[in-house]
């Protein structure tokens, strides 16, 4: 598995849109393929900015198959018009699990 970590800069006054607007979006990431797992959390320090953390079972579902599909653009739509700058994304392997 990996993840994919999208840093998300949001306008300062839409955090309860946005957060309404993910959840709706959860249908969208349980339906794409090769899709595991989906989490948004919020920077405590940094209101403004949230982790979407999502869980893919290769990189290509991510890169190919999601971002390639009607869900994509779905999912932007619900969102982008939150966004204050454009996210941030990048990806990972657990390389140590402690527990």
């Amino acid at each position: 598995m990996i993840y994919e970590i999208a840093e998300l800069y949001i306008q300062p006054d839409a955090h309860d849109a946005f957060q309404a607007a993910v959840t709706k979006a959860v249908p969208i990431f349980k339906a794409a393929t090769g899709c595991l797992s989906m989490r948004l959390d919020r920077d405590i320090e940094v209101p403004d900015t949230y982790h979407l953390v999502i869980g893919w079972a290769t990189l290509e579902n991510h890169t190919v198959d999601f971002r390639g599909s009607s869900g994509f653009q779905d999912w932007r739509g619900l969102v982008g018009g939150y966004f204050a700058q454009p996210p941030k994304v990048e990806h990972f392997a657990t390389v140590v699990a402690g527990f």
